[in-house]
C-alpha cells in the first residue's frame, strides 16, 4: 500500500470510529439483531429481485471456481445495509454472529460500528475492516471487506462484501470484491438499457474490452448518454451522464453511433486522450419481452472474436482441434452435437464458435441454460405459450425459445438437469420439427440445428430414471468431450493469450517464469473459467504492476499445495519455457501461505517452515514480499 493510500486508509477508519462516538456508541455494546418475518423476507426479495438475480449470476461462479477452498463468506447487502442473501462457508462465524449474516439484519453504523458494509455506505467508497478496526469488540474476530454497487445514476444499489475469519493476504479480498461489484454494476446497465440503447465501451487498448474496468456509455439514438459506469467518467475526466457525444469525442456521432460493430473504433476526447472503443446496437425482441430474451453465454466466451473464431480455439492441442472440425462439419449436415467436458473447460465458446462458422451465422444462436430455469417454468419458456395460458402467463403471450432460434442454432446447456414432462416434449418437437405452445392445440413449424452440452455423465442419469434414452439418442448424433485444462496440450499458451487480453496497459507482455510455473502445474478444477478468473484477480491487484506468485489467490495456491501433496511421489512437470530454474513451486507457495498466516513475523514463520531467517528471507525476495 502506497504511503498516500494508507494515510487515506487510516484516515477512513478514524472517521468511522469517531462517527460511532458521537452517535453514542462504546466499545462493549453489544447490539441485537432482527429476525424478520416471513412477510418481510419475500418483501426484500421482490423489492431486490433484479439485483439479486444478477449478484448471483456473477458471485456464484466465481465462488464454485475460485473461492470454493476459502473460509468466507460472501454478503449481498442494500443502500441501507440491510443483508439480501449470503454465499459460501457459514462455519467463519462463531454462533454469536450467525444471525448477523442472514437476510434481514441490519450493519449500518449507528447501530454495528465500524463495520465493513456500514462504513463502505457512509464513505461510498471500497473499504477493508481488519480486527481491530472494528469499533464494537463483538465483531473483532472477523474481517470484513466490501464494495458499493452503483447504478446508472450513482446512487448506491447494494453493497458486496466478504467476511473472513482466517489470515488471508487480504488486499486479494478487497481487489476481489471491488472487480465483482463492478462487474455487478456493468451487467445491472447492460440489463436495463442494453436491449433498446447503443452502447460504446471503452478502454486503453483494444485488448480489455471484455474487462470489467472498461468504461460503459449508454447512448440514446441522438448521442445523449443516458448512463455510465464510473470507470467511463475516470477514463473521460468528467461526469458523462447527459453529455453528448460531440461534447465528449472529436468526431461526429454520426460517425461513431454508425461505426461497424465488428470493427473497433479509435476516439480522441476533448483533452487529447486516444481511447478505444467498440459499439453495439440496440437489439429488440421480436415479443417485445424482455424476461423471454435468450439467455447470455457466460462471460468466459466474450474475451475477444478473435476466441470465437473456429480455428481460434486451440493453440496446438489435437483433442481441442478434432472437437471442433468434427462438430462443425456433422452441424453442416443439420445433425444435432452433444458436447461434454468438465465445468469451465469451454463449451460455451465452442458452441459460438461453431455458429460463427455455421451457414447459419447470419440467423440467432439462442442458448438456454437448462439448469437456471426453475423446474415449473421450463415448458414454458421453451415451447412458449398462449395469452393466459396459466396464471400469471403475461397477456401478449410468449414465443419460446426453440421457435426464436428458428432458421438459427438452439444451445441447450446442461441438457440433463432438464425436467422429464420437457424431455418428452422436446423429443416430440425433434422428432416432428413441431412446436405446440403451452395452451394452444395449433402446431407451429421450426427449422433449428440442435447443440447440447453436460458436465455430467448422462449414462447415469439414464440408469437413474432422470433422462429419457430416447432423447438422448436423438440428441446424441456426435458426441464430443472438450479436454481438462490440465490435459491439454497448449496450456501454456493459453494462459499467456488469456493474460495478454486482459493485461493492464504497461505490465509487462510476458507473464514472469515463476508465475507461469504456478499457473501450468496448478490442477485447475474450475478448467479456463477458473483461469480467467484467476488471472482477472492477479491483475486487478497488481494494479499495473507486473504479476508476481503473491498476486496470485491464496485458496489458488492452496489448491496448489494441496495436489503437490496428493503428488509428492511424483515429479511435476516443469514449464516449456526457456531458463526457468525456480524452486519448486509448491515450496514457494507455502512460504508465503506460512507467511502470510504467521501475519508477517519472520521468526515464527521461519520455526513453522523449519528453515533459518537467511533462507526464508532469501524466499521471501524471490517473491519480491521483502
Amino acid at each position: 500500500m502506497r504511503k498516500n493510500e494508507y494515510s487515506d486508509y487510516r484516515s477512513v477508519i478514524a472517521d468511522s470510529w469517531d462517527r460511532c462516538i458521537a452517535w453514542g456508541l462504546d466499545h462493549d455494546h453489544e447490539p441485537t439483531p432482527l429476525v424478520p418475518e416471513s412477510a418481510r423476507l419475500e418483501e426484500i426479495n421482490r423489492q431486490y429481485s433484479e439485483l439479486l438475480s444478477v449478484t448471483e449470476a456473477e458471485v456464484l461462479p466465481y465462488y464454485r471456481n475460485v473461492l470454493s477452498n476459502s473460509r468466507c463468506l460472501i454478503l449481498l447487502a442494500d443502500q441501507h445495509a440491510t443483508v439480501l442473501n449470503s454465499w459460501g462457508d457459514e462455519r467463519i462465524t462463531e454462533t454469536r454472529l450467525k444471525p448477523w449474516f442472514q437476510t434481514g439484519a441490519n450493519w449500518q453504523e449507528q447501530n454495528c460500528g465500524t463495520n465493513a458494509i456500514g462504513t463502505s455506505i457512509a464513505v461510498g467508497a471500497p473499504v477493508q475492516i481488519q480486527r481491530n478496526e472494528h469499533f464494537l469488540k463483538t465483531n473483532r474476530s472477523i474481517i470484513g471487506s466490501a464494495a458499493p454497487i452503483f447504478d446508472a445514476h450513482r446512487q448506491i444499489a447494494g453493497v458486496l462484501s466478504v467476511f473472513s475469519d482466517a489470515y488471508l493476504p487480504q488486499a486479494h479480498t478487497l481487489g476481489m470484491v471491488r472487480l465483482l461489484s463492478q462487474s455487478v454494476e456493468n451487467r445491472l446497465i447492460n440489463r436495463q438499457f442494453g436491449p433498446d440503447h447503443f452502447q460504446i465501451t471503452l478502454n486503453t487498448t483494444a485488448d480489455n474490452f471484455d474487462s470489467p474496468w472498461s468504461g460503459i456509455l449508454v447512448c440514446d439514438d441522438s448521442g445523449r448518454v443516458i448512463a455510465s459506469n464510473q470507470r467511463a467518467d475516470q477514463l473521460l475526466g468528467i461526469n458523462t451522464v447527459e453529455a453528448r457525444l460531440d461534447e465528449l469525442f472529436n468526431g461526429r456521432r454520426n460517425h461513431i453511433l454508425g461505426h461497424p460493430e465488428t470493427e473497433n473504433l479509435q476516439l480522441t476526447t476533448r483533452s487529447k486522450v486516444r481511447l478505444s472503443a467498440r459499439i453495439k446496437r440496440p437489439t429488440r425482441v421480436v415479443d417485445n419481452s424482455a424476461q423471454n430474451d435468450p439467455l447470455p453465454l457466460p462471460d468466459e466466451g466474450k474475451h475477444t472474436d478473435e476466441l470465437l473464431g473456429i480455428d481460434n480455439l486451440e493453440y496446438g492441442d489435437s483433442a481441442v482441434k478434432r472437437c471442433a472440425t468434427q462438430s462443425l462439419k456433422v452441424l453442416q449436415r443439420g445433425l444435432p452435437v452433444l458436447i461434454t467436458g468438465e465445468t469451465g473447460v469451454g463449451k460455451e465458446v465452442l458452441v459460438k464458435a461453431l455458429h460463427r462458422a455455421s451457414p447459419r451465422k447470419d440467423q440467432p444462436l439462442v442458448a438456454v441454460n437448462c439448469a437456471a430455469i426453475p423446474p415449473e417454468l421450463v415448458e414454458s419458456e421453451l415451447f412458449g405459450y398462449e395469452a393466459g395460458a396459466f396464471t400469471g402467463a403475461r397477456a401478449q403471450g410468449s414465443l419460446g425459445f426453440i421457435r426464436k432460434a428458428h432458421k438459427g442454432i438452439l444451445f441447450l446447456d446442461e441438457i440433463g438437469e432438464m425436467p422429464l414432462s420437457a424431455q418428452s416434449r422436446l423429443l416430440r418437437v425433434l422428432q416432428e420439427r413441431l412446436v405446440t405452445p403451452v395452451g394452444s392445440t395449433d402446431s407451429v413449424p421450426v427449422d433449428i440445428l440442435l447443440v447440447t452440452a453436460t458436465n455430467r455423465p448422462l449414462g447415469t442419469r439414464i440408469e437413474s430414471g432422470h433422462f429419457r434414452a430416447d432423447l438422448y439418442y436423438r440428441i446424441n448424433g456426435l458426441c464430443v468431450e472438450l479436454p481438462a485444462l490440465r490435459d491439454r496440450a497448449d496450456r501454456l499458451l493459453l494462459i499467456q493469450t488469456i493474460y495478454s487480453r486482459h493485461r493492464d496497459p504497461g505490465q509487462s507482455e510476458q507473464l514472469s517464469p515463476k508465475v507461469l510455473s504456478a499457473l501450468e502445474n496448478h490442477p485447475w478444477p474450475g478448467n479456463i473459467r477458473q483461469l480467467v478468473n484467476v488471472l482477472r484477480v492477479a491483475i486487478a491487484i497488481a494494479d499495473g504492476e507486473d504479476v508476481q506468485v503473491w498476486h496470485l489467490p491464496e485458496d489458488f495456491l492452496a489448491e496448489f499445495e494441496n495436489s503437490s501433496g496428493e503428488e509428492s511421489d511424483q515429479n511435476i512437470p516443469q514449464p516449456s519455457v526457456p531458463g526457468i530454474e525456480a524452486e519448486p513451486e509448491d515450496t514457494l507457495a507455502r512460504t508465503l501461505r506460512v507467511y502470510h498466516k504467521c501475519t508477517g513475523n519472520v521468526s515464527q514463520a521461519a520455526r513453522e517452515l523449519a528453515v533459518s531467517r537467511n533462507t526464508l528471507y532469501k524466499r521471501l525476495r524471490e517473491l519480491g514480499v521483502r
